[in-house]
């Protein structure tokens, strides 16, 4: 492998669902050479804790390897025994988040409304996944980063591409998680090469090269 760290660290986190276990090492060398520094591999992907497994062995040291749709706290304990380092749900789920915790894992909810912000954030939180992003659009989480606490990264997931990393920056999210319009079953490394530099220049084109 060929890959190098790359810097700076963006908060660009890819979801690669539907992952084989038989590609995922080529995909992660493509990703972590185009800037992506966070690494997802949701748990219904073919045989996903085995792909976390590989991917964590062989690229551990360059990029955070984790697991996405984590809905159990029993699911929290397998990744980890995978190596995962950082679990994401689509939901607030205080005893995955507990449980993550408690393992020494980040863990980034999937949330929706204040309530479920201010949740996540009691049981242990490290991050907000607001989810479905454009559901709650930039006015939505404009009014959310107006009570939330500002030291709280939030990552906006679900319908925001590179496009649209500007406004969501300006509304104050701080990462993005890019699903499909980043990699889908069936895309070739190249392809997800191309995707990645499209969206780790725009997120470099954000003042300062980072979300705000």
């Amino acid at each position: 492998m060929t890959t190098t760290k790359q810097e700076p660290q963006r908060n660009l986190m890819a979801i690669l669902r539907g992952v084989q276990p038989s590609e995922i090492l080529s995909i992660v060398e493509v990703l972590i050479n185009s800037g992506f520094s966070q690494i997802e591999v949701p748990l219904n992907s073919p045989d996903a804790l085995t792909s976390i497994a590989l991917a964590r062995r062989e690229f551990g040291n360059l990029s955070s390897i984790g697991a996405g749709t984590v809905l159990t706290a029993d699911q929290v304990r397998q990744v980890q025994d995978a190596g995962g380092t950082f679990i994401v749900s689509p939901n607030y789920d205080s005893d995955v988040i507990r449980t993550t915790k408690s393992l020494g894992m980040e863990s980034y909810p999937g949330v929706l409304t204040p309530t479920e912000c201010f949740a996540a954030l009691k049981a242990g939180a490290d991050a907000l996944k607001i989810f479905p992003a454009f559901q709650v659009g930039t006015a939505g989480i404009k009014a959310l980063r107006a009570v939330l606490p500002k030291e709280i990264p939030v990552y906006a997931v679900g319908g925001v591409g590179p496009a649209e990393f500007q406004q969501y920056a300006d509304a104050g999210c701080q990462g993005f998680g890019m699903a499909s319009n980043l990699y889908k079953p069936g895309f070739t490394a190249d392809q997800v090469a191309e995707n990645a530099r499209e969206m780790t220049a725009a997120y470099d084109a954000l003042p300062n090269g980072e979300a705000a």
